[in-house]
């Protein structure tokens, strides 16, 4: 009897199985009453601005502000201007030393105006370094009193009639976005005439794209350009007659022997057949 009384208080040990059991039914509460950490998802607000670089002041007329590439020649050819007037407007010593953001005097100054008189050095090749955003330093140069030189800013000229600068066959004709002027073929070596009289204002070959080039001023108003020429026979600073030879076509810069010749009123190209006679 003592034996079935005692039976009823024996206790029957847990085996492995049914410990492992329990635990992951333990868990798998756990797991459903408690949900799992995550990390909370990045919040970006898009609503804010992204800073930008301050707007820069507008350039008042006859001024231009210099971009990265520029070069004071083709500053000059597109204002219509001698690259030598600008360099003395705006007190520069070297033509090849522009900075980028730099503002330039392109039109003539008030005729009250000083200006300063200084030597220019030479424009180096086109394969030189353009415009530069290091600052560089200037030189001190004497100032006097000069006449000036440049009649009012705003003197409007006739329109100017040009004789054709080479004989030969127009092969590209004028177009304000792909060719600003118009391409005649030649033979090496013909003679390159100017379209009118006027002072060569520049000869040589810093303008990329150009080659040998030269640019005739004939008045406050028109320039004419004569690219591409294997010689040029004229200086700047020259006075040149309507007719007078320049320079000996060539292929400078160029996929063929051929002029290019270019009409600027006041620095726009404009097609010369409107003014070839």
């Amino acid at each position: 009897m003592n034996v079935l009384h005692n039976s009823s208080q024996i206790r029957y040990p847990i085996g492995f199985g049914q410990t492992v059991l329990i635990a992951l039914v333990a868990l798998g509460l756990t797991a459903c009453s408690t949900p799992p950490r995550t990390k909370p998802a990045t919040i970006t607000d898009r609503s804010t601005p992204v800073a930008s670089a301050p707007a820069q002041e507008p350039v008042p007329p006859g001024f231009y502000r210099v971009k990265r590439g520029d070069t004071l020649i083709r500053i000059a050819l597109d204002n219509g201007q001698s690259y030598r007037d600008i360099a003395a407007w705006n007190n520069i010593t070297d033509p090849n030393l522009i900075e980028v953001d730099q503002v330039l005097r392109v039109k003539p100054p008030p005729s009250t105006a000083r200006v300063v008189t200084k030597p220019i050095e030479p424009i180096k090749p086109a394969d030189s370094k353009a415009s530069t955003d290091k600052k560089v330093a200037t030189k001190k140069v004497e100032e006097k009193e000069v006449a000036p030189a440049e009649p009012k800013a705003d003197a409007v000229d006739p329109p100017i009639k040009l004789s054709w600068p080479a004989k030969g066959k127009v092969v590209e004709e004028f177009n304000e976005a792909k060719n600003k002027g118009i391409d005649i073929a030649g033979k090496m070596g013909e003679p390159i005439q100017a379209a009118a009289d006027g002072k060569v204002v520049y000869a040589g070959n810093s303008l990329r794209g150009y080659g040998n080039l030269v640019i005739i001023k004939h008045d406050n108003t028109y320039l004419t350009a004569y690219a591409h020429n294997r010689t040029l026979v004229v200086k700047e600073g020259e006075s040149v007659r309507k007719g007078q030879r320049i320079a000996e076509m060539g292929d400078s810069d160029a996929n063929m022997v051929k002029l290019h010749f270019e009409v600027r009123m006041n620095g726009k190209p404009v097609n010369p057949m409107q003014y070839l006679q």
